[in-house]
This record gives C-alpha cells, structure tokens and sequence, in this order.
C-alpha cells in the first residue's frame, strides 16, 4: 500500500488561535490585508509544513470577488488578495525549505453549509472562472475545490479549474448517510466528478464518523483515488465561542486515520477545522510517508 499525501490542517482556527479576528466577510483571507497578520499566517503555514504536510493550503478560501466587493474592494483588490495568500505560502515554503506542493483554494461562493444559497449557474461560471485564472496565473500547483456542498458547483467550479489550465482536487462536506449537504448522495456525485477531470476526490469539514461513512461509501462505489481531512472542532458543548475546543487529540486523531489508510487505501490524508501542527506531525510520524510526493499531480511536483 502506497504512503497517502499529507495535507495540512485548519488555517483558520489557528489564526484564531494566535488572536487574529476571523470574521466576515473575508473570514481568514482578512489576515492578507496587514503585515503582522500576514507574518501570523506565514507562521501557521510553516508549521504545518514542519510538521509534515506535503500540500500546503493558500488562505484564498474566502478570496472570490463576491467576498472581496462585500469587503469594500474592487476586482484588482480581490486578485492581490488571491496573489498575496499565494505569496504568503511560497515564503513559508522558502522558510521551512520544502519541495511541498501549493494548494489554491476554491470554496462555495456563498456559504459552505448553505446548499440554498447557491447562486444560479452564470454567477458560478464567471466567479469561479475568474479565481480559477487568478490562482493558476499565480502559479499554484494544484486547485482544491473544497467544502463544496452540492454537485452543480462542485462540476461547474471544476470545470473552471480545468479551462484555466489547472489540476484539480474537489471535495465535499456531508451530512449523514454520505450524501452532501444538497441531499445528493455522495458516491454517484464522486463518480461524475472523477469522470469530468477530478484528480481526487475528497471529503472535508465533516465529523469523524460522517467523514468515514463517507469513505466507506467512496470505497464501495469505486476503486480511484479518495481522501479526506475532517473537522476536528467540538461542536457539542453550549457555548460556541471560537475558536472551538479540539474533539479529538493528536494520537487518537492518528490511530483513526492510520485505520482509514490501511482499510480503504486512501490517497490524501490530513484535517480541516480544529486541525493543529501537533495532529498533522501525529499522523506523519505513524504514517512514515516516505516519498508521497509521487502520487502528486505531475505539475505538483515540478
């Protein structure tokens, strides 16, 4: 069995972690527009590398055009924003001297846990397209559509990624009974998705138990190349202040996704929100990757 793929952790939590606000609209692309934020993300970057990722995540989740014009800036804003965040995780890369691959982050226009709001497909096409182009122009190694939550972004973002001349990852958040959030079962979308350029396909941003029932679901269905990176936070306590408490420590967080690799032969490994250094370096130890990088995307590796 091949060793997977690290991939790093949640970016946004540890900037809350380190007292820098995260709120909306931007969220965690907010942290691009200072230089002691900026440091501060570069840091968590580093980080994860050092602990082991070998994909490291640019902070362009919330750098679409609709976020940046709610923020108060204009279309030239919004592509420095994309072109800083990339910037930002080249120097980490410099920093922690890596040959790691560059993530760009793709996510729903509008909400992650909000399938209604999904805007109708012109909107998509020109707003996915145009953060498609602005991360291959700033040369990423791969695009990761992620947190997606119904097919008709998902395959329109993907399709966006693909005509800008990138490689593409697309994952999903689920629900229960490993259908996304839209209420579209996963597997049949998974399979669409493989089938119209997906690289990998991924489930992200879900507990532990919806994660694997997701995986199991994948695996059934089809024998390509699955990964997932759930959500650590613990969200089951009244008081949701953030950043939340960490469900899960680093060792139990490695002894689960040891099992989900030697089970179902998954490709790409790590964790979303919650996600810390310390959880990343737990699963790269147990892991012992070796040269994982090989199951890169060939650009990727370049």
């Amino acid at each position: 069995m091949t060793a997977p793929v690290l991939i790093d952790g949640g970016t946004a939590t540890e900037l809350e972690r380190a007292g820098v606000p995260v709120e909306a609209p931007l969220w965690s692309a907010a942290a691009l527009l200072a230089e002691e934020p900026r440091r501060v993300l570069r840091s968590i970057h580093a980080s994860f590398l050092g602990a082991g990722a070998h994909v490291v995540t640019a902070n362009t989740f919330r750098c679409n055009a609709r976020a940046a014009q709610a923020a108060g800036l204009d279309r030239a804003g919004a592509a420095w924003l994309v072109h800083a965040a990339i910037g930002v995780a080249t120097a980490a890369r410099m920093d922690v001297g890596t040959p790691a691959a560059i993530a760009g982050s793709m996510a729903p226009i509008e909400d992650c846990y909000r399938p209604d709001l999904v805007p109708p497909d012109d909107q998509l096409r020109a707003e996915h397209g145009w953060l498609a182009k602005e991360l291959v122009r700033s040369g990423v190694d791969l695009v990761l559509i992620e947190t997606m939550n119904a097919r008709r972004e998902a395959s329109i973002a993907l399709e966006a990624a693909l005509a800008a001349g990138g490689r593409a990852w697309v994952s999903f958040v689920c629900g229960a009974d490993a259908r996304l959030l839209s209420g579209e079962p996963l597997a049949q979308t998974a399979g669409a998705l493989a089938a119209e350029g997906a690289e990998l396909v991924l489930v992200n941003c879900s507990g532990l138990a919806e994660t694997e029932a997701c995986l199991r679901e994948l695996r059934e269905a089809c024998d390509g190349r699955i990964g997932a990176y759930p959500n650590l936070e613990d969200r089951s306590g009244p008081d949701l202040r953030r950043p939340l408490p960490v469900a899960v420590s680093p060792e139990g967080f490695a002894d689960t996704l040891e099992r989900w690799h030697e089970e179902l032969d998954l490709a790409v490994l790590g964790g979303c929100c919650g996600t810390t250094p310390a959880h990343v370096a737990a699963l790269a130890e147990r892991l012992s990757p070796g040269d994982p990088l090989s199951r890169l995307p060939a650009a990727a590796r370049s």
